[in-house]
């Protein structure tokens, strides 16, 4: 038998107090991000971009990096698109837990899948690249189960990981800092005990100087867990600085402008981006997204408070400023959503870094009529385009004047029905009262109705055909519509228009694809808030209980016979006129494709003409008297 000598003793005992001073060194004077730019490589399994790390790449880390490491913050939650970088964000706190501050770690992700993916591609090739972190963490090829897939220890800590719908992972250990990534995709209970989240808080509570971070993608308004944890702190977004007039805003799709050009390739839909433009909401200038990510930006809270009541620093950042995403490629990722509500819902949530509405089942008539409001003159601000749309029947011709703002936004203006057959003039008439009105703001200026959809189905198509060729020049032409899956709206073609068996002229006529127009329809009337495709309504008899009765009368459902899905009345809504003459208004909207930039610029130039100021100046029983001659036949609820 071999015996140790006194100096093998002695140097396993320095060996042994080496690696105790090493966990019981006090941490360098460094911030998560100082660490981070002194020590982190980036490697290709991990990042779009390989090499030195550098906080300076993406400025908006600044903060939240360094919140990490201030004594006066407890909890830290981050909203954030894809693309900017939030996975680093973890490693870089978790990395520096490690080397300069050691202590229990807990990181969950959704699911032990998630884990797994999470561990093999960000956390093992950090520490193999870091120096710093690999002589500290146990050497995986080892077999005393130190570091394995879901655990990895070191000097003064340990780092399990764990999925969120493992109970036993959550509340088995005291631990000083957890970290919860794609906190939305949590599940709702860890089995049967219940919220994750406050499972794994628990643990937390002999700790004095514990660190909370919560990091997610935005879901579902209303659902969203991040979002509630967000609004307990300081509520910070990013606001980058107009190089025109200096003023500090938050970068949003709503203020970004492009052109572009759709084509067909097979079923596949080709989209080619132009112009892509940022307006500021302040003063109205262009900037291009270069010179918009160029320019000096901060983070502005709105609840500061918080930090003091709280000790949570919160921060909701998008991907219109990642250095990694063009905005090209999102404004292209959403048209190719189209109108599918589940890959629209992708984008919003991953591009825009925005809460999508959960829309679910449509609400009920004396719902969406609860919301009617008020309107201070004949055009509420916010409408930048009118049309009308007009249903043909064979007794009768009923219509919708519809305003049309930003990003959908819509505006119920007029709504009527009047009496008479359609191959008499003098229902044409009538309707010329409509269409010639020019309809006023409050402030005197009039905007009169750009374009009007009529119906040319039923019994009276070639008299449709000959009144809307007499009015083209008002802007006036007949619709066709089809069920078939086409696109909402078509270049126009010329028909023929034969009365009484004579060829008396031909006429331009649009084909629009209902389907389309219906689903835009019912997926405007579930947005509850105004803003992007919401609907207004007035407060008046002509849309009172039947108008949101025809308006909410049909749903999608799938027919085993016909092997597919199909629009089908709902019972008791035996009538759809004002369905079908909403899906007119905003196909004529979709013809037109406007510019409602420089509409809403000719607007706001514009002052009350002669016209105007005349008809403001007329007694009040003349206009009245107008008023009354112009509704003559107009019936509202009866029908």
């Amino acid at each position: 038998m071999v015996r140790e000598t006194a100096k093998q003793r002695e140097n396993k005992l320095n060996n042994c107090l080496a690696k105790v001073l090493r966990s019981i060194k006090p941490p360098e004077n460094l911030t998560v991000a100082q660490w981070a730019d002194k020590n982190r490589r980036l490697t290709s399994e991990s990042s779009a971009e390989v090499g030195k790390w550098r906080t300076s790449r993406t400025p908006y880390m600044l903060d939240i990096l360094n919140s990490f490491t201030d004594p006066r913050i407890e909890h830290i939650v981050v909203v954030a698109a894809s693309q900017v970088g939030k996975s680093e964000l973890l490693n870089n706190m978790i990395g520096y837990c490690i080397d300069q501050d050691p202590g229990p770690i807990l990181l969950v992700q959704p699911t032990v899948d998630d884990v797994k993916r999470y561990s093999e591609m960000r956390i093992a090739p950090m520490i193999r690249e870091t120096p710093c972190l690999k002589g500290k963490v146990a050497d995986p090829k080892t077999r005393d189960g130190a570091n394995t897939r879901r655990q990895k220890a070191f000097p003064g800590g340990v780092l399990v990981m764990t999925g969120s719908n493992v109970p036993h992972d959550l509340s088995s250990m005291p631990i000083r800092y957890l970290f919860g990534d794609e906190r939305d995709r949590w599940a709702k209970s860890a089995g049967s005990e219940g919220d994750p989240w406050e499972l794994a808080k628990a643990r937390l509570r002999t700790f004095y100087n514990r660190k909370m971070v919560e990091v997610s993608t935005p879901t579902i308004k209303g659902a969203s867990a991040i979002e509630k944890s967000y609004q307990i702190g300081t509520m910070e977004r990013w606001l980058t600085k107009c190089p025109h007039c200096g003023e500090y805003k938050e970068i949003r799709f709503e203020n970004i402008r492009y052109d572009h050009e759709e084509s067909e390739n097979g079923n596949e839909k080709i989209f080619s981006i132009q112009n892509i433009r940022y307006i500021c909401s302040v003063c109205g200038a262009i900037s291009d997204e270069h010179t918009m990510k160029s320019q000096p930006a901060k983070w502005e809270a709105s609840a500061p408070n918080a930090l003091t009541e709280h000790k949570t620093r919160s921060f909701w950042l998008t991907a219109w400023v990642s250095p990694w995403a063009t905005w090209k490629d999102i404004i292209l990722q959403f048209l190719q959503a189209g109108h599918d509500s589940s890959k629209l819902q992708v984008v919003y949530n991953t591009q825009f870094g925005e809460l999508w509405e959960n829309r679910g089942d449509m609400d009920t008539e004396e719902d969406v009529m609860a919301r009617r409001e008020e309107y201070d003159a004949e055009v509420p601000d916010g409408v930048l385009v009118l049309t009308c749309g007009v249903d043909t029947q064979d007794n009768r011709l009923e219509y919708e004047v519809v305003g049309h703002g930003h990003f959908g936004e819509t505006w119920g203006i007029r709504h009527g029905v009047i009496m008479g057959r359609p191959d008499t003039d003098e229902v044409w008439e009538r309707l010329d009262d409509v269409i010639n009105h020019k309809y006023q703001f409050k402030n005197g200026v009039s905007l009169p109705i750009t374009l009007t959809f009529i119906d040319e189905g039923g019994h009276f198509t070639q008299e449709v055909r000959k009144h809307c060729r007499e009015r083209q020049g008002k802007q006036v032409f007949a619709i066709k519509g089809s069920s078939h899956d086409v696109a909402f709206t078509s270049p126009p073609r010329q028909q023929k228009i034969v009365i009484d068996g004579k060829f008396v002229g031909a006429v331009w006529v649009y084909e629009i694809g209902v389907n389309a127009g219906k689903q835009k329809i019912v997926d405007n009337l579930r947005v509850k808030a105004p803003g992007a495709n919401y609907c207004h309504f007035p407060r008046r008899d002509d849309y009172g209980k039947q108008y949101f009765n025809q308006l909410m009368s049909e749903h999608l459902t799938y027919n085993k016979a016909r092997r597919k899905f199909v629009w089908e009345k709902i019972p008791g809504h035996e009538r759809n006129e004002a369905f079908d003459i909403r899906n007119y208004n905003l196909a004529a909207i979709a013809a037109l494709d406007p510019d409602f930039d420089a509409i809403e610029q000719r607007i706001r130039n514009t002052k009350p003409d002669a016209l105007n100021e005349e008809i403001n100046n007329k007694p009040q029983k003349k206009v009245m008297k107008q008023t009354k001659r112009r509704r003559l036949g107009d019936v509202f609820d009866e029908w």
